[in-house]
């Protein structure tokens, strides 16, 4: 893939079918051409302002028009976007932009005390609020006609469950062959228009962009999860395609009531975990047809996808791997799993991560004969539907977010007063799970859920931050001392 060259996507779209709609944003609407001019402007901006190709440049924005416009102006100038999760702690985002060497932050005004933050902590970053672009001189860009498909498009963050959070690389090859891998799965249509409210520094929501630019379908960009606002441009901008993860889901059936979704909808793309058996079974009542997903930001969204006919009948399962993609499950002799039989799921295909940034042997722990280990545990049954049993052993999924039990106990075992600490997840109505945490004081010290809790908020993301904390006398462990948060979570049931 390192030597395939294409046209710049954006570059492209925007001379093959100018006058489609790209966007849709509040009271806005903006064609491909004007995407791409808008995009071409802003490029100028950057690059006036010193920007370069090649550069990790980190992106703290909002789901709004304007991102769009900057997403597709770095692309365009050859520079590598770390996008940043906006709901983490000044702390987290800091470590990233240290991490990524990012030469410039590129955020807005509605993060202006995370950006007076950052500028204290990280005094010789660069930043540059979206609001300003207007004032900035513009000179005529040096634009990336072509693009290598083995070069870096992006960089996310996500959470290891031990240690520090490693940046997955994606290339534009990883992101063309999502594109491409998704639309052999749920095939496309020229009135396809998809809604996204899932945010932008997912992968989930940034390849909708470039599932836009490929297939030059109009997204319909939502700020915020609204419910309201969703039905309501499902009928008005004939919507066909939504990503969702759970939560969001209850809630379009529950506002829904006796009403149904307009017959020009087709697929309601269900990730961030399996659904529960009621939900599904409304869904199938209201005629909502549910694409349940498996993947990660390391497969470029997702790899494994189950059409709605078998959403009922294989309950639980993920479904089959994308057409480019392959699946395989492998047995702790590293002998390839027999069917029904469980073990830890490895992929392999064109949209896998070459790697995480700076970071060369974390791949080599990860690689195998070409197979990425996904560190999650399932099974392939006798047709070939995977079931995850396990997400990445235990990865805690809180409203579609991932959360690392590792992460949050390294930052408890920092406090003063914690001796030992473990977390684990709990199933909860409104964010599918939570996590919650057991905790060893040191000998004569005293110490209260609350204290401990603020100390969480200052350090964490809200929706990382335990729901509760139990004081305990001890934490299971093995032999080798390793902490069973399995006995963990079964103990507290």
């Amino acid at each position: 893939m390192q030597n395939e060259w294409m046209p710049n996507f954006l570059m492209k779209r925007a001379s093959l079918t100018p006058d489609r709609v790209a966007v849709y944003f509040d009271d806005w609407q903006v064609t491909f051409k004007e995407l791409y001019e808008q995009s071409m402007e802003t490029a100028g901006k950057l690059q006036g302002r010193g920007l370069q190709k090649g550069q990790y440049v980190g992106v703290l924005l909002k789901n709004h028009l304007d991102t769009i416009v900057i997403l597709f102006a770095l692309q365009l100038l050859g520079i590598r976007a770390v996008i940043l999760n906006n709901r983490l702690t000044v702390s987290e985002i800091v470590w990233q932009l240290k991490d990524s060497q990012a030469a410039f932050l590129i955020t807005e005004r509605n993060f202006a005390d995370k950006e007076h933050e950052i500028r204290d902590m990280f005094p010789t970053l660069p930043t540059l609020l979206k609001e300003q672009l207007d004032s900035l001189p513009t000179e005529a860009p040096d634009i990336q006609e072509e693009i290598n498909l083995g070069d870096v498009c992006t960089i996310m963050y996500t959470s290891g469950t031990t240690g520090n959070p490693k940046g997955v690389l994606q290339t534009y090859g990883n992101h063309w062959w999502s594109s491409v891998g998704s639309a052999l799965n749920l095939g496309f249509i020229d009135e396809d228009c998809w809604l996204c409210s899932v945010p932008l520094f997912h992968i989930s929501g940034y390849s909708i962009l470039m599932r836009s630019i490929i297939y030059g379908m109009p997204i319909v960009l939502h700020e915020t999860f609204d419910v309201e606002k969703t039905i309501e441009d499902f009928r008005s901008k004939r919507v066909t395609i939504m990503s969702v993860v759970g939560t969001m889901l209850t809630r379009i059936v529950d506002f829904l009531g006796e009403e149904r979704l307009p017959e020009s909808f087709r697929c309601m793309l269900l990730g961030g975990g399996p659904a529960p058996l009621p939900l599904l079974q409304a869904c199938v009542a209201k005629e909502i047809p549910v694409f349940q997903t498996y993947g990660m930001t390391e497969t470029s969204s997702q790899i494994v996808t189950l059409s709605p006919e078998y959403s009922i009948s294989r309950l639980g399962s993920a479904g089959k791997p994308l057409f480019p993609s392959q699946i395989q499950i492998k047995r702790e002799d590293g002998r390839k799993a027999k069917d029904n039989e469980t073990g830890e799921i490895f992929v392999k295909g064109p949209n896998v991560t070459p790697g995480y940034l700076n970071r060369p042997e974390a791949m080599s722990d990860k690689v195998y004969n070409g197979w990425f280990s996904t560190g999650d545990i399932g099974y392939l049954d006798g047709e070939g539907f995977l079931y995850v049993l396990d997400r990445r052993s235990d990865l805690i999924i809180s409203g579609g977010e991932n959360v690392y039990p590792a992460e949050i106990e390294s930052v408890l075992l920092s406090h003063p007063f914690v001796a030992d600490a473990g977390v684990t997840g709990q199933e909860d109505e409104r964010w599918g799970q939570v996590p919650i945490a057991f905790i060893v004081k040191k000998e004569g010290m005293d110490v209260s859920g609350d204290e401990i809790r603020q100390f969480c908020l200052e350090r964490l993301a809200k929706y990382k931050v335990p729901k509760d904390f139990y004081f305990v006398e001890e934490l299971p462990r093995n032999a080798s001392n390793k902490l069973l948060r399995r006995k963990l979570r079964n103990d507290n049931n």
